[in-house]
């Protein structure tokens, strides 16, 4: 009997620079998903890749210096590498630079051109460069992006435009009769009552104010625009043509039984990508699922705030199934989750090494100690108590993770997981192998409570190793045994013997202060490489110029000072830092920047100095810092401070620092 095709997307990530954690959770959720169902028996394809077409990175690879095509081949490749670093099973790689993608999207644009869904006028409105999106000032939040909150700016261009509102009432039609199609419910509603139910306007789908894109063949002053370049990924990475001629991958799998993606991008996946699917006659897919969040701390994870985690150096400090674990697990369902550097590390000590490391080797060990490495089946008909209840409860959790697996709620099945080992834990206390060992008597009963803890040992390795593979793979090959299916993990005692070998600790505690040192030191490599980056596109040094004048440089006399209050006074907050890095920044010949501590807090401050102080003499001064000012960009750097100084009229200028050695992050007042 052949198995049932499956056939499951990510949303192609953006080669704008290198994922952060939030980005790779996506890949590595997928993957749990596209595992799980190769163990229930599926045949899946499950494909991601890379966007790489657009305005902002023709503009970054300008300020690189390299061509688009270079920038995105080394982005793409690092992107790449990642997902392969975390362990994804993709099963095809895309990129929106190939050329098969390349020459559809042109057939495609031309097909919909020609049966009168896109015509050409022109576009005027509030255009933001990061989000490569077009709004109305009644769209505008505050003046800037209600995407991401950036600044945009006026623009007007000739552009063709897709007819959206010819497919608007189909398309509320398919999402009312099809509940699964949108999920969690509060998208669809989001997406039904924020957008659709309102009228939905013409979409523009070409560009001509940038060349980095695939060309309108029958227009080479235009570009097709992003979305209708990156969303038609999903069917031309399996062999859609719009001649009708597909591929057999094409014809297995389409429609897409998930297209997995973030919440920010629901719009483009859940009302544009429908309508152009109907518009070309193809099958929608099945399910869009749109997944939250992964926050640092409470925010959002940005460069420009400095809070960014990598994937890499998650797995280099835990290792990678420490790191698949913690985002799986800690993602809720339908809520925003976070991650901190002391959430993971708290998590890995109670949950991987105590929960689980400790159950697994501590098993082999009473085995080796006690019988060799064999224990046997018991042959047993009466068995005592705990056993039959801890056999229930071990064989019942193959459905239980099953269904949760099947809903999406991959946490959850993670959770029922990790009670069947923190249930097998609690039965060693309650049969106490060590006090059996010591009357021989019991020897028998000893070895049933060992062969009982190996079998569901066994049984939770085989339902975790669509999330932990290289877990499962170490647990399942120290028992002897290999991975079972979902039907053979709902028996108990499948072997009639268990050897054991010895294996290192699975997971070994991590001291979170040890760690410190070393994350302090990413985060430093970050704000270098994020201050190069900023560098590259700062403005001439005409310009610059303007933006160096700090509080430092520009003496005020003291009889125009204005007298103020006591209760502006102490609107100021001024803290001890203690500056842990320091460099001049390019293209300035006043500017440094520094790197500045304040307790477990790490800023980046640029002050006007350099003719005062050399970078080397910076470096483990203790200052006094201005740290409640709003962050501004000096030569393309977000300066999130002011360094505190004193200028005579012979223009000497002196750091204020505290007389006594005292803790970084200490207030003044």
């Amino acid at each position: 009997m052949a198995k049932k095709p499956y056939y499951i997307t990510t949303a192609i990530a953006y080669t704008s620079g290198k994922p952060h954690i939030g980005n790779t959770y996506e890949a590595i959720l997928a993957d749990a998903i596209a595992r799980f169902k190769r163990k229930e028996g599926y045949d899946v394809f499950f494909q991601t890749g890379t966007d790489e077409h657009g305005q902002k990175i023709q503009e970054k690879a300008q300020a690189a210096g390299v061509t688009p095509q270079a920038f995105v081949d080394n982005v793409a490749g690092e992107i790449k590498g990642i997902w392969d670093l975390v362990n994804t099973s993709y099963d095809k790689f895309m990129r929106t630079t190939d050329d098969d993608h390349v020459k559809q999207v042109s057939k495609i644009f031309k097909k919909l051109y020609d049966q009168g869904d896109i015509y050409k006028g022109y576009y005027e409105g509030m255009y933001c460069t990061p989000c490569e999106s077009f709004w109305t000032e009644s769209q505008l939040v505050d003046g800037k992006c209600p995407d991401c909150g950036r600044e945009v700016k006026p623009a007007k261009e000739e552009a063709y435009f897709f007819k959206m509102g010819k497919y608007a009432d189909r398309l509320i039609e398919h999402i009312n009769t099809h509940p699964e199609f949108i999920q969690p419910v509060s998208r669809k509603n989001e997406m039904m009552n924020n957008f659709l139910l309102k009228g939905l306007q013409d979409l523009c789908v070409s560009r001509t104010s940038f060349s980095w894109g695939i060309p309108v063949d029958f227009d080479n002053r235009h570009v097709v625009y992003v979305w209708m370049d990156a969303l038609t990924n999903y069917i031309t990475g399996i062999g859609f043509d719009a001649d009708g001629n597909h591929g057999e991958k094409y014809k297995k799998y389409w429609p897409a039984d998930l297209h997995l993606i973030g919440k920010d991008i629901l719009r483009f996946h859940t009302i544009y990508w429908p309508i152009f699917l109907m518009a070309m006659g193809e099958p929608l897919p099945k399910q869009v699922f749109g997944h939250p969040w992964l926050l640092q701390g409470d925010g959002k994870m940005s460069k420009s705030k400095g809070n960014v985690i990598y994937a890499d150096d998650l797995a280099r400090l835990f290792g990678v199934d420490a790191v698949r674990y913690f985002v799986l697990h800690e993602m809720p369902f339908d809520n925003d989750g976070q991650i901190t550097w002391e959430l993971v590390t708290e998590r890995f000590n109670t949950e991987l090494a105590n929960v689980l490391g400790n159950l697994v080797n501590r098993t082999i060990a009473m085995i080796n100690k006690y019988f060799d490495g064999t224990v046997a089946k018991s042959l047993t008909a009466n068995e005592e108590d705990p056993d039959a209840e801890f056999k229930a409860t071990v064989t019942s959790v193959a459905a239980k993770v099953q269904a949760k697996a099947d809903e999406l709620r991959i946490a959850d099945a993670i959770t029922e997981v990790f009670a069947l080992f923190r249930r097998a834990n609690k039965y060693i206390d309650e049969t106490m192998p060590w006090a059996l060992a010591k009357d021989e008597s019991k020897k028998a009963r000893l070895n049933d409570v060992l062969y009982n803890l190996a079998e569901a040992i066994q049984i939770g390795a085989s339902l975790l190793d669509s999330f932990m593979p290289e877990t499962s793979e170490k647990i399942l090959a120290a028992y002897g045994g290999e991975s079972r299916t979902l039907e053979d993990c709902a028996s108990f005692g499948l072997r009639d013997s268990v050897t054991v070998t010895t294996i290192p600790p699975l997971f070994v505690r991590i001291d979170f202060k040890a760690l410190a040192p070393e994350i302090e030191k990413i985060q430093q490599e970050q704000a270098a490489a994020y201050a190069a980056e900023m560098a590259k596109t700062a403005p001439a040094e005409k310009k610059a110029e303007k933006a160096e004048t700090t509080a430092v440089e520009t003496p005020v006399e003291e009889e125009k000072t204005p007298e103020i209050s006591f209760d502006d006074f102490v609107k100021v907050q001024l803290r001890v830092g203690e500056i842990i890095a320091c460099e001049p920044v390019p293209k300035s010949n006043k500017l440094l920047k520094e790197t500045v501590k304040f307790g477990d807090e790490v800023r980046t401050i640029v002050s006007g100095i350099a003719k005062h102080y050399k970078p080397e003499e910076m470096v483990g001064k203790k200052v006094v810092f201005v740290t409640n000012l709003a962050p501004r960009k000096v030569c393309g750097i977000v300066s999130e401070g002011m360094i505190m100084a004193a200028e005579d009229e012979d223009g000497t200028l002196s750091l204020i620092v505290p007389d006594k050695d005292i803790k970084s992050g200490a207030n003044l007042g």
